[in-house]
């Protein structure tokens, strides 16, 4: 097993004892909830007659079904309506914090705990959402968790967890131009594969992670569960820390002094040893997309679609299926592969850096979107969407054509109105390909970075973007 790495030390300083079933009791530092997965665990409590442990670790929001384009009461969608009437209930008995939509800080559940401070380094946290190794690029350790986990987070702050393994995926080189950190993690699942990190944390490192923004790493780390990992994290160092600097809920005054201290202590050692060890050309890295209908069927975009013929037979089948279902045939590339819709949003890449990439894009080639092309840019959170509107961007992208939506997780899994329709293939931002994730059985979704997005838009096409830079 790994020693000295922040993974051990965070896991360490939060183990309350050892469970008779070989599973470690963790203390949980931080609870994040949102209205699709918390109603049935509130509800456990309620059988039981029991009370919220610790309500001021807990903080609530809407996503998941929360409409972008109208958000007056009540929602079209009746279910909707009542898992949000549910969620602003439970946290109104419980005194919860809840970040609904008329607070001015509603969102994407990973886009709102970094950004309101509350994701701090040397954290364990958990929410009903298997994202939510997001957190992870802050030096904490994140979890998804089941609905009878969440029952048990709120009666008891703990959780039950058996340790895993650590392996060190370490990036080298720079990036080149028109190649960001969506294209490393795709890169990362690509060769690792969709299982390769099952029974395995990891731990990102290197220059080309170092050199990544916060928001970069939390791309990264939001991934790390498409690749079979339990979570992923990078360790703090000052990019974390000016990041959190002056946010909400982040430490002030001298207790910033003695957090930073804190934070620093719980990075890997120098010495730590790890189970495994991964190296990856950060600088031979190309803008990816993925072909298929996981997120590891994931290619370069000048490399040809693999045969299925070359692959095992469990791996085999699986292509087969995707490449029926998204129409496409071995050896070709996937530029020039016809786009209907562009998704820009997800907990995955709708942070503020993301739209500045997308919308400085938009203006430097002064073109509208497509004329066959519906597209829609979705903020991770209220506070993106306003500091968006505040820069320029919305105005950049709507005047592109865009469409400019409210705060939610919208596309990336159709739960609200923003779905895709019948064999619509979408250029997306988001993490997932998977069959019918985007809202229809029969649609397709071809996963990419926010500058590949628009590059899809624009042209009409899946589309280089280094040959529009």
């Amino acid at each position: 097993m790994s020693t000295g790495t922040l993974y051990d030390n965070v896991w360490d300083q939060h183990t309350v004892r050892e469970l008779p079933t070989g599973e470690t009791q963790l203390f949980v530092g931080l609870h994040l909830i949102h209205e699709v997965t918390s109603p049935q665990a509130f509800g456990m409590l309620e059988e039981r007659d029991l009370s919220v442990a610790f309500p001021d670790r807990t903080y609530a929001t809407t996503d998941h079904i929360v409409p972008t384009a109208d958000l007056s009461r009540p929602f079209g969608d009746d279910q909707a309506e009542t898992m949000l009437r549910e969620l602003e209930q439970n946290t109104e008995a419980y005194d919860i914090t809840f970040f609904d939509p008329t607070s001015g800080a509603q969102g994407i559940v990973h886009v709102v705990g970094p950004e309101q401070g509350l994701t701090q380094p040397g954290m364990t946290i958990v929410c009903g959402d298997s994202h939510t190794s997001t957190h992870g690029a802050f030096g904490t350790l994140g979890f998804g968790i089941g609905t009878s986990q969440i029952r048990d987070v709120l009666a008891t702050q703990c959780i039950a967890m058996e340790k895993q393994d650590v392996r060190r995926i370490q990036v080298n080189g720079s990036l080149g131009e028109g190649v960001y950190a969506k294209d490393i993690i795709l890169k990362i699942i690509g060769e690792l594969g969709v299982e390769g990190g099952i029974g395995y944390v990891y731990e990102y490192g290197g220059p080309a992670i170092k050199n990544l923004s916060m928001e970069g790493r939390m791309s990264i780390c939001n991934m790390s569960i498409e690749g079979g990992a339990r979570a992923g994290y990078v360790n703090p160092d000052l990019t974390t820390f000016e990041y959190m600097k002056g946010r909400p809920h982040a430490p002030s005054g001298a207790a910033w002094e003695r957090a930073i201290d804190c934070w620093q202590d719980i990075q890997s050692d120098p010495d730590a040893t790890y189970d495994d060890k991964v190296t990856f050309d950060g600088s031979a890295i190309e803008p990816m997309v993925t072909w298929g209908i996981t997120p590891g069927q994931a290619i370069g975009i000048s490399e040809p679609i693999p045969d299925p013929a070359t692959m095992d037979s469990g791996d085999r089948a699986t292509a087969e299926k995707a490449l029926d279902h998204m129409d496409l045939r071995p050896g070709r590339t996937m530029e020039g592969v016809n786009v209907d819709v562009a998704f820009l949003g997800s907990c995955t890449n709708a942070r503020i850096t993301d739209l500045r990439e997308a919308a400085s894009l938009l203006k430097k080639l002064n073109r509208p979107v497509a004329d066959d092309v519906r597209a829609m840019v979705v903020p991770g959170s209220q506070g993106v969407k306003q500091q968006a509107e505040a820069e320029g961007l919305a105005d950049t992208f709507r005047n592109a054509g865009f469409d400019w939506r409210g705060a939610g997780c919208s596309m990336c899994l159709g739960m609200n109105e923003d779905q895709l329709q019948g064999r619509e293939l979408c250029a997306s931002s988001s993490n997932r390909n998977f069959i019918g994730r985007q809202g229809s059985k029969d649609g397709r979704t071809v996963l990419m970075s926010p500058a590949m997005v628009v590059g899809a838009a624009v042209e009409g096409e899946v589309t280089d973007v280094r040959k529009l830079l």
